[in-house]
């Protein structure tokens, strides 16, 4: 089992007609967000396409944030830099 909750509304691809995919998760332990780019290095998008990731990076910032609030509001739990 993944970590990693995916946005299941994004649905990106290569504005060149690659099979290039975007992904936007959420880990489910930590509130990290990680954006990849499948199967290539480089994704080229168009505009609309662009402002989606952008919302779904959004997305998912927030739901982050909410994950590491809950994760560090718990007995003994820092939200703090470490020193």
């Amino acid at each position: 089992m993944s970590a990693y909750s995916s946005d299941l509304d994004l649905h990106v691809t290569d504005a060149n007609g690659n099979d290039i995919e975007v992904d936007v998760a959420t880990n489910l332990l930590t509130g990290a967000v990680r954006l990849s780019v499948l199967w290539a290095q480089e994704i080229h998008l168009p505009p609309d396409d662009a402002e989606r990731v952008g919302r779904s990076l959004l997305r998912a910032a927030e739901h982050g944030r909410r994950i590491a609030r809950t994760e560090g509001s718990g007995p003994g739990r820092s939200t703090g830099p470490s020193q």
